[in-house]
């Protein structure tokens, strides 16, 4: 349970429609306590006469045992080894995710548990189930991870691969373990909508790979369809709205309208399904800024959205369902938005927070944005779309086939271009960029000047303004430290997300924004860019934020960062002004992949292999290195949630009064 000022601050984030939505759930909920066990629930009509013998669509063309043979490129050798390693693990219940590497589920399989902190999660009614009690119930996220079921389309993907029966046979094993272990309305794996879709999705992907096979007929079939319904039914009347309503109705939506369009066998989900496509084109344009970013302000978050959107495209082309082309084209444009984060080489620019979320297994990892591109070559026909994938991906055979391969390597591949510094004023994100795309000697800068997050909880922001990142030399050196925890680990949830834990400066302790819970905040600070001024060198932006207006005596924080990429050098300058004397800090976070050689008259000497970089800080300050401490919690980055390594932070402090500036200089 959350505490009594946790409540009071989240109603006053609420509109009173949504308060009042949300009594009508409480509502419901204790309606629904006592009716579920008397079996109230309504009943699917499914048609079994044999005239419905088709899926509405098919996820993929690549016919049983296509790679049996071995006659196949290299490459698909390569990905059908790693696909058979995963696929035998999961056989013997073994799964990897978050912090877990082949990890037991047990036998039969534990659908309630939380494999990490070895949690039982309690089997009551679900909406009674306090999904944030890690002690009750373990980390609801290592709850559901499993349950999303994204291990039985890579079950389906071995069996279309090699046909071999033994896999197709353990994803009906496990589906019918799965509806043996949760009964509907009861446990943690029936406590959020969003969890449900995902599912859903899953399950249309890894029967639809198994289902020419035969596999999926009989009792089975009638079980798992009466499964769907009441999965479908209970996501649509618990559709996410108001101040919450992110990601999480777009994933809902989704959910219900690809498994609505496939399960041809159920009935009477018309209407279903055009709230479904009404929700999806509304909230896909209302959720993106017209830079192709997603409002969240979260690229794990972009990324999660992307999926969902195109997978339901996807869908809707094949069951004679389309979007619009407006649809499409905000799909474009978030594609487009990504792959210029990828120019500078190395891994994708995050910022915001990132749990590893995603929609489908179908080849790559969770975060590979690459993967992404190359669906959007196919799709787009765009020139600039393969240059960004590099190369033909596994997801886009799984999902186009050899056609897919063929259309791809039809579109022209441009020539290397020198990088080009971008804005995406909407988004507040500001790129300087220097050097020429697949060489070690570009730069790239991503500058922070926009708002904290979406809607009037901004969940998932950080406490971020005016933070930067940089590469060099094709490789993150300056990078934002990431998420880790959202639920077992308050104090690491807290400092991820803090002002502390981003490249930027911290006044007197304090965070740029108020923290009011773990995806809450109060007053925030706003965000504007005053100068931007891009050059073939790679340019100037200056940014204003005003989060420490709020302190007694008042602090205005404006920086400049200035890349000259043909001298090798960055120019940060930080002007705060107030009227009294406040400590300041300024903290650099470096990739895990560097080391620190040595500080000396304040200039920090970073080495990885053969490259170097040097980091002075203004004589005025105090120089400071951590790696891994936990006392003060610095010195970490985390590439996946639950997951954290040792890396080193750079923290600069001192006192200033009035006007004050300080200045920056990195060179390589």
């Amino acid at each position: 349970m959350q505490s009594l000022s946790w409540y009071y601050r989240r109603l006053q984030s609420m509109s009173p429609g949504e308060i009042a939505w949300r009594l009508r759930c409480e509502l419901r909920d204790v309606t629904d306590r006592v009716r579920f066990p008397l079996g109230i629930v309504p009943s699917p009509e499914i048609d079994f006469s044999g005239n419905v013998d088709m899926p509405g669509f098919r996820v993929s063309d690549i016919s049983a045992a296509d790679w049996r043979d071995g006659n196949f490129s290299d490459k698909k050798a390569q990905w059908l080894e790693q696909l058979l390693i995963r696929a035998d693990q999961i056989l013997e219940n073994k799964l990897t995710y978050f912090d877990l590497e082949s990890k037991w589920h047990g036998e039969p399989f534990n659908w309630n548990c939380d494999h990490s902190a070895g949690k039982q999660a309690a089997l009551l009614y679900a909406p009674g189930v306090d999904y944030r009690d890690f002690e009750k119930n373990g980390d609801c996220k290592l709850v559901w991870e499993p349950n999303r079921c994204h291990h039985l389309v890579v079950l389906g993907r071995a069996y279309r691969a090699t046909g071999k029966t033994h896999y197709a046979e353990a994803v009906v094993k496990l589906i019918e373990s799965w509806l043996k272990s949760n009964p509907f309305g009861k446990g943690m794996n029936w406590r959020s909508p969003m969890e449900l879709s995902i599912r859903m999705i899953n399950w249309v992907w890894a029967i639809d790979l198994i289902r020419d096979g035969g596999f999926f007929a009989g009792s089975f079939k009638r079980r798992v369809l009466e499964s769907v319904f009441l999965h479908l039914w209970e996501v649509r009347r618990k559709f996410s709205q108001g101040s919450s309503a992110n990601n999480h109705v777009i994933g809902e939506a989704a959910g219900v309208f690809i498994a609505g369009v496939y399960f041809s066998e159920i009935k009477g989900l018309d209407k279903w399904l055009t709230e479904c496509m009404e929700i999806l084109e509304r909230e896909i344009r209302e959720q993106t800024f017209s830079d192709g970013c997603n409002k969240e302000l979260a690229l794990g978050y972009h990324l999660f959205v992307l999926q969902f959107a195109l997978f339901s495209g996807i869908a809707g082309e094949r069951s004679g369902r389309p979007f619009s082309g407006e649809y499409w084209s905000v799909i474009e444009k978030q594609l487009q938005f990504l792959g210029y984060l990828t120019e500078g080489g190395g891994r994708l620019i995050l910022y915001g927070d990132c749990d590893d979320g995603y929609v489908l297994n179908l080849g790559s990892r969770p975060d590979d944005p690459f993967a992404l591109l190359c669906i959007g070559a196919v799709l787009f026909e765009r020139s600039d779309f393969k240059k960004w994938a590099i190369d033909f991906k596994e997801p886009a055979w799984w999902l186009f086939g050899n056609a897919g391969k063929d259309k791809f390597d039809a579109i022209p591949k441009g020539e290397k271009e020198c990088l080009q510094s971008k804005d995406f004023p909407e988004a507040g994100l500001y790129l300087l960029q220097y050097g020429t795309q697949e060489s070690r000697d570009s730069a790239s800068v991503l500058f922070d000047c926009g708002q904290l997050g979406y809607k009037s909880i901004a969940a998932h922001g950080h406490a971020d303004a005016l933070s930067f990142t940089l590469k060099l030399f094709e490789q993150d050196v300056f990078v934002d430290p990431g998420t880790y925890d959202y639920f077992s680990f308050p104090e690491w949830r807290e400092y991820f997300r803090s002002t502390r834990a981003h490249n930027t400066v911290e006044i007197d302790h304090q965070d740029q924004s108020v923290m009011l819970g773990p995806f809450m905040w109060g007053e925030r600070a706003q965000c504007e860019c005053l100068d931007w001024q891009p050059s073939a060198a790679g340019g100037m932006v200056v940014g204003r934020h005003d989060g420490y207006r709020r302190l007694d005596d008042p602090v205005e924080h404006t920086r400049t960062i200035q890349l000259d990429g043909a001298k090798r050098n960055i120019l940060i300058v930080d002007k705060l002004r107030a009227k009294l004397s406040h400590e300041v800090a300024l903290s650099f976070h470096l990739s895990e992949e560097w080391c620190l050689d040595k500080i000396e008259d304040n200039e920090c000497v970073f080495s990885s292999g053969a490259e170097m970089v040097f980091l002075r800080i203004d004589e005025r300050l105090a120089v400071t290195s951590f790696s891994g401490s936990n006392n003060p919690i610095a010195g970490w980055v985390s590439r996946a949630y639950h997951k954290k390594t040792p890396s080193v932070t750079i923290m600069a402090t001192g006192i200033f009064t009035g006007k004050q500036k300080f200045i920056t200089r990195i060179r390589w």
